[in-house]
């Protein structure tokens, strides 16, 4: 009768414990495998779930720059300029989505906007390269208007030959000391 009791409880647990909403995310800059914020999507510093499913560029093309004196690349939201920007998706849980929102300084910094993305490979057989998805990505509507002026990238390396070394946040002046 115990084991009876025990597998009920376990079938109800299950029925009634709601399901996890998982949002797919499109990653270009320094969160991407190999790039200093990489870290921080990893499941052992408790931001949440992230699960790199592929890599990705965008439809449309859009001007991505590096700029301000921390050197963070920034993708502006000017479809039409540019160039379609490479990156990575990841499935996300809510906890990681929110994490992500404030990492991001989500609404004010970054907006997060849908896009339209074109799979260049991925991690399972429910989607093919070349198909075309919607995710979300953090872009910019807060910007200088000389940012229009830089070079823009259509892959984001911090550590490439561009020469913009990227200042990591522990290591920026608090805006408090300014």
């Amino acid at each position: 009768m115990r084991g009876f009791r025990g597998a009920a409880l376990l079938t109800s647990l299950l029925i009634y414990l709601p399901p996890v909403q998982m949002t797919y995310i499109f990653v270009y800059g320094t969160l991407k495998k190999g790039q200093p914020n990489y870290f921080r999507m990893l499941p052992d510093q408790g931001n949440g779930k992230a699960e790199f499913c592929g890599h990705a560029r965008t439809v449309d093309v859009y001007p991505l720059v590096i700029a301000g004196k921390y050197n963070i690349p920034y993708l502006l939201n000017r479809p039409g300029e540019g160039h379609r920007v490479q990156g990575e998706v990841y499935r996300v849980d809510d906890t990681m989505l929110s994490f992500l929102d404030a990492f991001e300084g989500c609404p004010t910094m970054y907006q997060r906007t849908s896009v339209q993305i074109e799979l260049e490979d991925w991690k399972g057989t429910e989607r093919s390269p070349g198909s075309v998805m919607e995710a979300f990505f953090y872009s910019t509507t807060s910007y200088q208007p000389a940012w229009l002026k830089h070079n823009f990238y259509g892959n984001y390396d911090a550590y490439g030959d561009h020469g913009l070394v990227y200042v990591d946040r522990e290591d920026r002046v608090p805006l408090k000391d300014l």
